[in-house]
């Protein structure tokens, strides 16, 4: 109770530990509640769940409610997994892929994600889980960093050609992205162009100051303004 309660004057570190793809991992209680940061960016609990409940909000949480199966690519703290459990109420199945093996130790441990009945946690990379996957999602959701960088994977056509393979008919992706300079911009540009040819675009630009956030349906889906 102190520490949380220090923490509102100054973050304190919980834990700490060395990971293969994020450099280090900490746990650290900031105002109050524990979130999960890499060296250079907040991975869950703070300003991401900001980002990605606001995505998830242009989807529509009555939508999310009623559908089946989500896809998360990249867990890491799993915050995102705690908005639609908790506070959308989702009974779906959620399927969360991440590589990281040592950050999902520590969502387990920290973030009791082991506890959460219709979560399936998978160790894997995402580029490579989603050729092998033979499900299909109502919603996938794409929030994959390696610290403060995005795996240039992510926006290839082949990777984006086979997460939009894997939607159901209504379904639809939420992509997070961090646009800080000219050629990210341009990055998402071309990104956001070739999805276009066939598919309904909404960007949220500005989404806490340098996340872009991009959820892609099918043109005859409608968004909620």
């Amino acid at each position: 109770m102190l520490k949380r309660i220090l923490s509102y004057i100054i973050p304190i570190t919980i834990h700490k530990r060395e990971s293969s793809v994020s450099k280090s991992i900490e746990v650290v209680f900031r105002d109050g509640r524990l979130v999960l940061d890499t060296p250079n960016t907040n991975y869950s609990y703070g300003s991401l769940q900001r980002i990605l409940r606001k995505g998830l909000k242009k989807i529509g949480f009555t939508e999310i409610q009623k559908m089946e199966s989500i896809l998360v690519l990249g867990l890491a703290g799993g915050s995102v997994v705690k908005t639609l459990v908790d506070e959308i109420s989702y009974k779906g199945k959620i399927t969360a892929v991440d590589i990281d093996k040592q950050i999902v130790e520590v969502a387990k441990t920290y973030f009791n994600l082991d506890k959460i009945d219709n979560l399936e946690i998978v160790v894997d990379d995402a580029q490579q889980f989603v050729h092998k996957s033979k499900s299909k999602y109502n919603l996938i959701i794409i929030d994959v960093f390696q610290d403060d960088k995005m795996p240039e994977f992510l926006f290839s056509p082949e990777f984006v050609n086979r997460v939009l393979s894997l939607r159901t008919n209504n379904g639809k992706i939420l992509f997070n992205t961090m646009k800080n300079n000219k050629k990210q911009s341009e990055r998402n540009a071309n990104f956001i162009k070739f999805c276009e040819q066939t598919n309904l675009v909404k960007v949220i630009p500005n989404v806490e100051g340098s996340n872009e956030l991009i959820v892609i349906s099918k043109k005859e889906n409608n968004f909620i303004e």
